[in-house]
């Protein structure tokens, strides 16, 4: 039977492919911008036929009706990254939270701890060889995928085909609803002074030839607009937005001089425009894999003059850096931030850099503390920080003692807060 045949006879309407999920499975959802939209409506439209099924899935740019509490008898969801969407669910205990490492979340389905009875995944259509891509969101889905006892997949002609460890064969599908509709589109970050000027200090640090960790947000499009006169820079990242586009089209990101995967960008996933998605497709310049192999902190340091840029909430005296916490509040998640430290840290020439602006909440409160809030979650130690980024310059940790990383940090603080933060330091028998 030709690849053709198996399609047609896998093709169903929603609400039929999802008639094999039972109460008490764990489902995986597709993540980023790749969410099977129509299947969780259709799930949510199921919802007094089930109990107690687990979803799980990392950051998403979506809707996630299913967190709503009239469905919390029917569904619990299990964020592996706290995204917006689920945070408020989180905060009032109706879901779980599994801090995790980003290079780590494919082993718990891989290996049974986290066992995935159903995947609901978003793919491209088939090539002349039956093969789909995971096109936006590789990085976990196809892993989770791989490991699941049964798929279900939306094949939608609105996404990209992207390269690489990217693909699935129709013939390891289970059921296949056919959709057509535009992928969600995440925002962009600004660019305000203070963010170019963060992004200005990180791009004077950043040789010729290095190879970046760029994600999404302010502080990475602000140091891409400052790297317009670099020459062959690459990209070796988790994720990454627009803005890598015009500095491939200005020929600033060639990725000629990459030490792993020479003239290719590597990333597991991607959030951003559809031009950004029209970008990618079928682009050989692009390839994505799942995080195990891309967030893999060996793999990361066999790309020489690594720079990895990871931001902050909060960074105490000592260097200690949280990212995923308020407090007890739980904000977001480790993601791939020591993935990235550590393979920089290890990187012939590397860079691991924390960045942030110096203040929060209107200029009201310093990121850079005494110490963290009661309860807040450190997700790198002390002990891996080297580079510590704001407007205010850059502060240089490793090696250094408490007394020297109290000066360091203290200057790159903003001037209204560093003499609160010198006395607070003399209390705490830093100095």
């Amino acid at each position: 039977m030709n690849w053709e045949a198996i399609y047609r006879r896998k093709v169903a309407d929603a609400a039929t492919a999802l008639s094999t999920i039972k109460s008490g499975q764990r489902l995986y959802m597709g993540g980023g911008s790749g969410v099977p939209q129509v299947l969780i409506d259709a799930l949510v439209g199921r919802a007094g036929e089930l109990r107690n099924v687990e979803i799980t899935h990392i950051l998403t740019f979506a809707d996630a009706p299913y967190v709503q509490p009239e469905f919390s008898d029917s569904f619990r969801h299990n964020a592996l990254f706290i995204g917006a969407s689920v945070r408020e669910a989180v905060h009032a205990g109706r879901a779980d939270f599994t801090p995790i490492f980003l290079s780590e979340i494919p082993s718990l389905f891989r290996n049974g701890i986290l066992p995935i009875d159903v995947a609901l995944i978003s793919l491209s259509p088939p090539d002349e060889h039956g093969f789909c891509s995971f096109g936006v969101e590789v990085g976990t889905t196809k892993p989770a995928a791989e490991a699941a006892r049964f798929i279900i997949a939306e094949i939608n002609p609105r996404m990209p085909r992207t390269l690489g460890d990217s693909f699935i064969h129709i013939s390891r599908l289970n059921a296949i609803v056919e959709v057509d509709y535009p992928l969600p589109q995440a925002p962009q970050g600004g660019t305000d002074e203070v963010f170019l000027q963060v992004g200005q200090n990180i791009a004077e640090m950043i040789p010729d030839g290095a190879t970046l960790q760029m994600g999404i947000g302010s502080i990475p499009d602000a140091v891409l607009q400052n790297l317009g006169s670099h020459k062959d820079l690459g990209i070796h990242t988790e994720l990454f937005s627009d803005g890598i586009i015009e500095m491939v089209e200005n020929g600033v990101i060639t990725c000629a001089r990459k030490s792993f995967h020479p003239g290719k960008i590597v990333a597991g996933f991607l959030f951003g425009s559809q031009k950004l998605y029209d970008f990618v497709n079928n682009n050989p310049l692009i390839e994505l894999h799942p995080t195990d192999y891309v967030n893999d902190p060996f793999n990361i340091a066999r790309n020489d003059n690594m720079v990895a840029i990871n931001s902050a909430l909060q960074v105490d005296l000592t260097g200690q850096v949280c990212a995923d916490s308020i407090g007890t509040c739980f904000y977001s998640g480790a993601g791939g931030q020591v993935d990235f430290i550590r393979g920089a840290t290890r990187s012939k020439g590397g860079l691991p850099i924390i960045a942030f602006t110096s203040t929060a909440r209107g200029g009201t409160i310093s990121r850079i503390v005494p110490t963290l809030t009661q309860g807040a979650g450190v997700v790198t130690s002390r002990n891996d920080v080297h580079y510590v980024v704001t407007e205010y310059g850059v502060a240089s940790l490793h090696g250094r003692t408490v007394q020297q990383r109290v000066h360091e940090l203290v200057g790159v603080a903003h001037p209204r807060f560093r003499e609160d933060l010198m006395r607070s330091a003399r209390e705490l028998g830093y100095l």
